[in-house]
């Protein structure tokens, strides 16, 4: 039979790693790059730390593209890093434009994130 001290400290690490839903919605992106044949083909990857959310729909020749998919993931937990990656689809290999990445913190929370190759992308999230 465990000890009350064993017992708690099971308890209280319990508590601290309580896992809760994040939600990533509203991705849009404004100013993506052209190359010299097209305007952007964009699509952002989603991961919350290792585990991968899915991926959006590629928008074709729209350097402004707004997505309307939306991620959820049940195992997240509070500074938790959620990363977006945004990728221009190309016939032969896919560009990746920028990473976005942020420690999670509880609540709404909206975000612009400069990418690296030139544009921003805007997303929400909801960790809860």
């Amino acid at each position: 039979m465990a000890s009350a001290p064993a017992l708690l400290v099971l308890v209280l690490a319990c508590l601290t790693a309580t896992q809760a839903q994040v939600k990533v919605f509203n991705l849009r992106a404004t100013g993506l790059p052209s190359n010299l044949i097209s305007t952007t083909d964009g699509y952002v990857k989603v991961f919350c730390s290792s585990a991968s959310m899915g991926e959006t729909s590629v928008i074709n020749n729209n350097a402004d593209p707004w997505w309307k998919e939306e991620f959820s993931y049940f195992k997240a937990q509070e500074n938790d890093v959620l990363r977006l990656e945004v990728y221009d689809s190309d016939f032969l290999f896919d560009d990746r434009l920028g990473v976005c990445q942020r420690q999670m913190k509880l609540g709404t929370h909206t975000h612009d994130c400069y990418l690296e190759k030139g544009g921003t992308l805007n997303y929400s999230y909801t960790l809860g």
